[in-house]
């Protein structure tokens, strides 16, 4: 696939991403997401915290595209392959996705990287696109909510087992739990504690207990979660959760989920919500809890 893109319109400017962007690129992604999907899943505190991380260069790794003051595209690659991109409505059908693309490959190639792909809703005009490009699907991501006025369940821990909030000397064990956990099937690198410690607590908003730890009868933490209260409604959003290997099946992760939407509830949420993918094999626990598929996105990717 050739690398060298088309040109963009004639009057549009690019540049790199900066931090004081991230009202612009929440209002940009927000307008794709709701002419896409009806319903608008991002937040600014999810741009911000990702730009948080030490190892993360904003500058190096992404570009803006400007009708004069207007933000009308941008394409973002997250270490060698994670590619995230959007055009607002009104401006697609000019190519501008096209170039973006290319943008992207090229990047990752320059990275080293074998492949780059990017998450888009399945049957969205960004799917269509990658489709038309090449790209094939790499895996397959559901959105599932736990409704309004829905019975949480209960769940029983084994003997000796506690769910709370996470202490000062439960983060880093907690960050292990997690890294461990997510690399059994995604392919990157380990995150740096520092890395997640900052796109964690520097997130808009954290308070102590967005951090839930599912603790054995010695105290180690074998489980952690990780729910956020959405500045745009009033959703508990579960972002991370995962059980030590030699801890599961045993009902740890169900424990978690509803020790989870409890929490939210408690703090104002009327809804619960979490992703999976086709990687994990997770979707029908979180069925057995309640919850509903509200939306899928497919991650489309290409071979560098």
């Amino acid at each position: 696939m050739p690398d060298a893109p088309p040109a963009l319109p004639e009057g549009l400017t690019t540049r790199p991403l900066t931090r004081a962007d991230s009202r612009i690129l929440f209002d940009l992604i927000a307008a794709q997401e709701r002419e896409d999907t009806g319903e608008v899943d991002i937040e600014e505190a999810d741009l911000v915290s990702d730009w948080a991380k030490p190892s993360y260069d904003l500058s190096a790794s992404s570009v803006a595209v400007f009708d004069g003051d207007l933000l009308v595209a941008y394409a973002e690659l997250m270490g060698a392959d994670r590619a995230d991109a959007a055009v607002l409505p009104a401006y697609r059908g000019r190519g501008i996705g096209t170039w973006l693309a290319a943008w992207l490959r090229a990047l990752g190639r320059s990275r080293g990287a074998s492949v780059v792909g990017q998450p888009v809703p399945e049957g969205s005009a960004g799917d269509l696109l990658l489709a038309a490009l090449g790209y094939r699907i790499r895996w397959t991501s559901w959105i599932l909510q736990l409704p309004e006025g829905r019975q949480i369940p209960t769940r029983d821990l084994p003997p000796g087992y506690v769910v709370r909030e996470a202490l000062e000397a439960d983060l880093e064990p907690a960050h292990d739990v997690l890294e461990d956990a997510f690399l059994e099937w995604s392919e990157r690198d380990r995150e740096p504690y520092e890395d997640f410690a900052a796109s964690t607590f520097g997130r808009p908003g954290f308070a102590p207990w967005n951090f839930r730890v599912a603790v054995d009868p010695a105290g180690a933490v074998v489980a952690t979660a990780l729910v956020f209260i959405s500045t745009e409604s009033p959703t508990a959003y579960v972002s991370r959760l995962a059980v030590r290997r030699d801890q599961r099946n045993r009902g740890l992760a169900q424990a978690l989920l509803v020790d989870s939407f409890a929490a939210g509830r408690e703090h104002g949420a009327t809804v619960s919500e979490l992703s999976t993918d086709s990687r994990t094999g997770a979707l029908g626990l979180y069925e057995k809890v309640g919850m509903v598929t509200t939306g899928v996105w497919v991650n489309r990717c290409v071979d560098l």
